[in-house]
């Protein structure tokens, strides 16, 4: 039996996670527009033990998942035989699914699209900086009004774009339209010429993206072959005063060998992630002048969590009234996901 075969008329659904969010993510007003379409409990599930959650799913149709929910694994599952539906009240879900979730043919939805917004203005905010040489002018304040740097303005800047994501494909969109006319090149192996073109890109190979450009900007998800993939070698292939930016995952950079580019003052760098994730106290990154680091703060924050359980409201309704899923995630589809 396939999830949209085993559909009911009026299904139960259960909200598990983070307590410290859930009331934010899921506002009182959309579980009032849930219950309209599912049987929910009145208030999201908050487990004291992981060992509580088959339990919670135990008469569940469909799961409304979130930070800190558990992952469903083989057993989490055979406890729960109702289950027809996962969706995702967050952005990735590649730590929540296993392969026994697509082996029962449950659907998942990912609200990935509605906290990509905050993410694509927040990568544009900090090309927009690095266009500037923003870091490293302010660094020489303290010692005078800075000198003219021909190395910094934004119009004709070419900005290099690691992957083309939902994420870096939205990045670039704002990047051709902005005033400042940037000169955009684009990486990714999945991409062809002509899709670059539409984008309003150059489609290059990765060394000559880091060659040409002077701001590259990270949104690849992280894979075995990604991971690690800014080394020592590729990084010196950015040009002297160039910046790197990277809002996507800290392990795709070698962290060792950005700290070396940055201290010696080459690069700047602009990171809402990092390799490890926190960085400890005393690491080089957090005190060089030229080095912005911020902690994951680049998707849905604060009053923004809530467009996140909107999203997945709206997907519950779509899977109750037999509609395609907006933000389907597949087991085909999982791995070229961030």
């Amino acid at each position: 039996m396939t999830a949209r075969e085993g559909r009911v008329a009026r299904p139960n659904a259960v909200c598990v996670m983070d307590p410290a969010v859930a009331s934010r993510v899921l506002p009182q007003e959309l579980r009032d527009r849930l219950s309209a379409s599912v049987r929910l409990a009145a208030d999201p599930v908050v487990l004291d033990r992981e060992a509580d959650f088959p339990a919670a799913l135990a008469d569940a149709d469909i799961l409304i998942s979130g930070w800190g929910c558990p992952a469903l694994t083989a057993e989490v599952l055979a406890r729960a035989p109702r289950l027809r539906a996962v969706m995702h009240a967050a952005g990735t879900v590649k730590s929540l699914v296993s392969d026994v979730v697509w082996e029962r043919g449950i659907a998942v939805s990912s609200a990935a699209d509605a906290n990509a917004g905050p993410v694509v203005s927040y990568t544009v905010a900090l090309i927009a900086l690095a266009a500037r040489r923003t870091l490293s002018m302010a660094a020489g304040y303290q010692d005078g009004w800075p000198a003219f740097d021909a190395r910094s303005g934004a119009d004709g800047l070419t900005v290099g774009i690691i992957g083309a994501s939902r994420i870096g494909r939205r990045v670039i969109t704002e990047l051709v339209a902005a005033d400042a006319a940037y000169n955009v090149l684009v990486s990714d192996p999945y991409l062809t010429d002509e899709d670059a073109r539409l984008l309003g890109a150059e489609r290059v190979e990765l060394p000559d993206l880091c060659r040409r450009s002077r701001v590259v900007s990270i949104h690849a998800p992280l894979l075995s072959e990604t991971t690690g993939l800014f080394d020592s070698a590729l990084l010196a292939l950015i040009p002297d005063g160039g910046a790197l930016i990277n809002t996507a995952r800290g392990s795709i950079v070698d962290t060792d060998a950005l700290t070396a580019e940055c201290a010696s003052g080459r690069l700047e760098a602009y990171l809402d992630v990092t390799d490890p994730e926190p960085l400890s106290a005393d690491h080089p990154l957090l005190n060089l002048p030229n080095v912005l680091v911020t902690p994951h703060i680049a998707g849905t924050q604060g009053d923004e969590v809530a467009r996140l359980g909107r999203y997945a409201v709206e997907e519950v309704e779509r899977w109750v009234a037999g509609q395609p899923l907006r933000g389907e995630v597949t087991r085909q589809t999982l791995p070229r996901l961030a």
